[in-house]
């Protein structure tokens, strides 16, 4: 699969209804300003395949990238605080529960944790979500580079804890240092070689 990212195309911003391309799917998402566009941009190869922001919020839509003829990668849109209109903040979650609800394609739900964050209501309710819907999950704990090694561990340990993983989770992850796309892509290889239970 991996081979195919440098056939990696956008296919397109969608707000209501997002199209079936016929491929196994893998969302990524997480709270605002997380990270999720750097991630992409770094499995896929491109510098700026995803539009990366400083600004919070900057996702409003579920953005699909297609990697060859091997998957589909959905960006969806992030949580928690966002400079956007409460309007628009109010039509995400929906937006999201109707996306993980209908995709039977769906084979991975890659949430991104910023691991100098605190988990919030939000993270707990959508690990529920995800478990109560039989969808595979992977946790990814981002900007690691911004800790120190030891407090690295001490947050990662805090966060297998919190959300009650099994060994090795979260994985690590920095786009500055490039650290650890070998195995988020191990772990999204294997899930859709699995298929959805």
């Amino acid at each position: 699969m991996r081979n195919q990212v440098g056939r990696a195309e956008f296919v397109g911003s969608y707000p209501k209804e997002v199209p079936e391309l016929g491929l196994p799917e893998v969302a990524f998402g997480g709270r605002s300003n997380v990270g999720k566009s750097s991630l992409l941009n770094v499995l896929m190869r491109r510098k700026a395949l995803a539009r990366t922001s400083r600004t919070p919020g900057r996702t409003q839509t579920i953005n699909l990238f297609k990697i060859g003829d091997a998957c589909v990668f959905a960006d969806l849109p992030g949580y928690g605080y966002a400079k956007v209109p409460e309007h628009v903040r109010a039509a995400w979650k929906p937006m999201v529960e109707n996306y993980l609800g209908t995709r039977v394609a769906l084979r991975l739900f890659v949430l991104l944790i910023d691991i100098r964050r605190d988990i919030t209501e939000d993270e707990g309710a959508l690990l529920w979500s995800l478990t109560e819907a039989r969808i595979e999950r992977l946790v990814v704990a981002t900007k690691v580079d911004k800790v120190k090694p030891r407090e690295r561990q001490r947050r990662l340990a805090s966060l297998r804890k919190q959300l009650h993983l099994p060994a090795g989770l979260p994985l690590s992850f920095s786009a500055t240092a490039r650290e650890g796309h070998g195995a988020v892509w191990d772990a999204i290889e294997a899930a859709v070689r699995r298929g959805r239970h």
